[in-house]
């Protein structure tokens, strides 16, 4: 197959071969989700199934999100979810989002690069499980779409994408046919109403005792939302309803009031063509039998469901970030694209002064005018809406210039929204959305704004404090640690920490390496762990450090190194308990002498490449028993051995064994290359997999005698 030139004719054969894999797989509803120029976006491209506006929260993905479609693209596999159950268990934020039983799956479409994800969902009823071959025909059909996006690919690599998604239909359904005069009187002879709906939720087809029932003439129901024309159905929960049958592809029923006190009920029926309602007065003996539990209609503000929807994903993501930029990437990610926007400004008040702590869509010239400005300026609406605490909106330049003149020229933008950052009546920030075109901001849009906003204020505040939290213990962390290793003559000598990465990222392991003397005959290394994860662990960690680095250098015994420290935090009683390893090195006499107080035993490797750990005969930790002894262990100073320390961080897992652990740690030290010792490291680091999320913190100091 060729590229035709064409685009339009290149996305007219994906758009065919995205429905024909509809087709064969049987799958209700479809998406084609593309990665932006960047690598760290999917956009959604092609949808069949649903309407678009049913879509719009995940219209775009970002690649890092907890999400099948992302999991697929960057773990490059087949996502597969059998039920409503194991969304909730494995993808929490997407079943909050998407609240309805199906089954779906998410699968990288890869070629010569990565261009993509597909997404197949189906309704609950089909089986929890996917065949061989249905794996088999997804992965050919992603095989194939990228063919196709690689043929049609722009100058560069990148796929051509549309400005907006696509809807197609992929000819599942029954074809439409004008009802036949039989089938009409058919329809009027039943009682009750009875009507039809598109997939949009245009109502297609009305009965007249559905005219009835509902108050409305035909011509004032057909072609529209009923939920639009129908007053009393303006309520997200009846929304709500449609949007559930729509994506389960189940039957639905639910009870509404049309007032002033005519409850009915609907029952809603859907295929893959569209929704067959049915409307009878509740309690009715005609009734069809329900085929869903029948649920009140509680009192809601008017809203689209679907920015309701929209509101609780956003609210979702705004739970799991940790920092600022974090807070500022989700923004510009999915809050920006949600509304439509082009800019993003998010400051911070500081001082007196609106800090710019984020920002996309400006040129750089633009936010250095704007940043630093004083919360009374009169230069925007920033600080005004800041302190007022009340949302301002500006549908065109012209709204904006009447009251800051300025503005309108410096930005660049057609349209604003500036949305203050309050928590308890306290200021934290402000959210500027800016627009390349005059944008009109509706009631619901402002209203589902306003309460994004708190949210928003809530995570900029939480994700401030982290950053500040987390530079403290970052700074104390670095502090405590050896800024660098002493050089000796005769030894190679390569060290590194990494922190867990969850809490605040500060850990009590630390390691040290000791001149003991004025020549170059000894020296001391030492390797050790404090209990837990926090600034009272680093303090502990700093005291333990520099009490051995003080007997250390008076030549003292490791043995007598570890008791003099431990009885030093027993007198301290910090709560706290310590793993120590310490190891002198007598270049002179040729000798290695070990003791440990409950640390892992350290690993040896000779120039002939046999490895092993040493026994250590092991002592209690440091801190608990003011009379505990530390036997001490000697072994010969070779030319060309290799010691490795560690911190038990590097091979504790649950669930794992540890002597099995340290067995494969030091079969990697085996084989490892020792020409770099920093080399060494990463590779030891890589195949104990610590890329990862580490519930702890890591040390490891490498020495090698030349």
């Amino acid at each position: 197959m060729t590229a035709t030139g064409d685009p339009a004719l290149d996305a007219d054969a994906l758009d065919a071969a995205f429905a024909e894999t509809m087709r064969r797989t049987g799958a209700s509803i479809g998406a084609l989700y593309l990665l932006a120029p960047d690598g760290n976006l999917l956009c959604l491209d092609v949808l069949s199934g649903v309407p678009v506006e049913l879509a719009s929260p995940w219209t775009r993905v970002p690649l890092a999100s907890p999400a099948p479609v992302a999991d697929a693209v960057r773990e490059d596999r087949l996502v597969w979810i059998g039920s409503q159950e194991e969304m909730v268990r494995c993808y929490p934020r997407t079943a909050m989002a998407l609240p309805y039983p199906l089954a779906l799956v998410a699968a990288p479409v890869t070629g010569a690069r990565r261009w993509g994800s597909l997404l197949l969902m189906w309704p609950a009823t089909r089986p929890p499980y996917m065949t061989q071959r249905e794996r088999g025909n997804i992965n050919s059909s992603c095989r194939r779409l990228a063919r196709l996006l690689e043929e049609s690919a722009e100058p560069g690599g990148a796929a051509a994408r549309r400005e907006q998604p696509r809807a197609v239909s992929a000819g599942t359904g029954r074809r439409e046919v004008s009802p036949e005069p039989a089938a009409a009187d058919y329809v009027e002879r039943l009682p009750g109403g009875s009507c039809a709906l598109d997939l949009e939720g245009r109502i297609t087809y009305v009965s007249s005792g559905a005219c009835e029932l509902l108050g409305r003439e035909a011509g004032q129901l057909l072609g529209t939302l009923p939920w639009q024309s129908v007053r009393w159905l303006d309520d997200p929960t009846y929304e709500d309803r449609y949007r559930a049958a729509v994506i389960s592809r189940e039957p639905v029923s639910f009870t509404a009031c049309r007032p002033p006190n005519h409850w009915l009920d609907i029952h809603l029926y859907p295929d893959a063509s569209g929704i067959s309602a049915r409307i009878v007065p509740t309690g009715d003996a005609h009734a069809p039998p329900s085929p869903a539990p029948r649920r009140t209609t509680p009192t809601a503000v008017p809203a689209r469901a679907g920015r309701l929807y929209q509101l609780t994903h956003l609210a979702a993501g705004l739970t799991e970030v940790v920092g600022v930029q974090d807070v500022v990437d989700l923004i510009a990610d999915q809050i920006m694209p949600a509304f439509g926007a082009q800019g993003l400004v998010l400051s911070t008040a500081e001082a007196g002064r609106l800090r710019i702590t984020g920002h996309r869509g400006y040129p750089a010239e633009t936010i250095r005018r704007l940043d630093g400005l004083p919360l009374d300026t009169t230069f925007t609406p920033a600080g005004q809406a800041l302190g007022s605490g009340i949302p301002a909106f500006f549908a065109n330049p012209e709204e904006m210039r009447r009251t800051y003149p300025e503005a309108p020229v410096v930005s660049g933008k057609k349209a604003w929204a500036f949305l203050p950052l309050i928590i308890s009546s306290r200021p934290v920030g402000v959210c500027i959305l800016s627009y390349d075109s005059p944008h009109e901001f509706p009631a619901e849009e402002r209203a589902v704004l306003t309460s994004l906003t708190g949210l928003i204020a809530q995570a900029f505040d939480r994700a401030r404090l982290y950053d500040i939290k987390h530079d403290l213990a970052h700074g104390l962390q670095q502090a405590l640690l050896p800024r660098g290793l002493p050089t000796l003559d005769g030894l190679r000598v390569a060290a590194r920490y990494l922190p867990a990465t969850r809490g605040m990222e500060i850990g009590g392991d630390f390691y040290d390496l000791i001149r003991l003397g004025d020549s170059a005959d000894a020296a001391a290394a030492v390797i050790g762990d404090v209990q837990g994860h926090n600034v009272a662990a680093a303090a502990l960690m700093g005291q333990v450090r520099t009490a051995v680095h003080a007997h250390a250098t008076l030549g003292t015994p490791p043995d007598q190194v570890l008791d003099r420290t431990n009885r030093l935090l027993t007198d301290l009683a910090p709560d706290l308990f310590t793993s120590c390893l310490y190891v002198h090195l007598d270049f002179a006499r040729e000798r290695v002498s070990l003791a440990g107080a409950g640390h892992p035993p350290p690993l040896l490797r000779l120039a002939d490449g046999a490895t092993r750990a040493v026994v250590v005969p092991p002592g209690p930790l440091l801190g608990v028993d003011p009379d505990a002894v530390f036997p001490l262990v000697e072994i010969p100073l070779t030319r060309g051995m290799l010691l490795a320390l560690y911190t038990d961080g590097l091979v504790e897992r649950p669930g794992a064994d540890l002597e099995d652990a340290i067995t494969r740690l030091a079969q990697h030290l085996a084989d490892a290359d020792d020409s770099d010792l920093d080399g060494l490291i990463d590779t030891l680091l890589s195949k104990a997999e610590t890329t990862a999320q580490r519930l702890d913190d890591i040390a490891l100091l490498v020495l090698q005698c030349d």
